[in-house]
């Protein structure tokens, strides 16, 4: 099942309103949500997804509509990938593909050089890129850490924005200073443990 979210559009002004309320102004963007797990969560899913992603975006001061692509499956599938992409045997709880080179995390200052590789030509939208979730990991890991699976998701989708504006976890500087986003990100929309 594919979900298109284009806020601006007549037929949306539902979630329209809703999205102004995460970012304090209109915002025309593009929010693909494929769920392609067959455990269903029992969440407001795309609610969720919809404000860490605004207000990741509002958070990094991205100056561009986006278009984001968030795809929830299962351990198997993610298996796969991670085996793919990573070289990892095993699932993972999300893996993040950005389709931008920062010099710097969320410097957006140089997008528009490589402007027909970073932009929707249709939308003109910049290309941020795609997340993806186990949904067997957000009930696995909510359990774990002993806080709901909203907030697991919600924790999951703030952490690969942050991957999709350039940040990373390699070293413990950058662990410190995504962490600290994170937090902060989940603390705007009222995400707690």
């Amino acid at each position: 099942m594919i979900l298109n979210q284009k806020t601006g559009m007549q037929e949306e002004d539902e979630k329209a309103e809703a999205n102004k309320e995460f970012t304090g102004e209109d915002t025309c963007m593009t929010i693909n949500i494929e769920y392609e797990a067959e455990k269903k969560l029992d969440l407001p899913y795309e609610k969720i997804i919809r404000e860490i992603v605004l207000a990741a975006l509002d958070y990094e001061a991205c100056p561009y509509e986006a278009e984001i692509t968030v795809v929830l499956t299962d351990n198997s599938e993610i298996h796969k990938l991670n085996q793919e992409y990573r070289k990892v045997d095993g699932p993972t709880d999300v893996l993040s593909f950005p389709m931008l080179e920062y010099e710097t995390p969320s410097d957006f200052s140089r997008v528009e050089e490589n402007y027909e590789d970073s932009f929707n030509p249709e939308t003109g939208e910049l290309l941020l890129g795609d997340i993806i979730i186990s949904v067997d990991k957000v009930a696995e890991q909510a359990e774990s850490y002993g806080h709901s699976m909203e907030r697991e998701l919600a924790f999951l989708v703030a952490h690969s924005m942050l991957h999709l504006c350039g940040y990373d976890h390699m070293e413990d500087n950058e662990r410190e200073e995504m962490e600290k986003r994170q937090k902060k990100i989940l603390e705007l929309r009222g995400y707690k443990r």
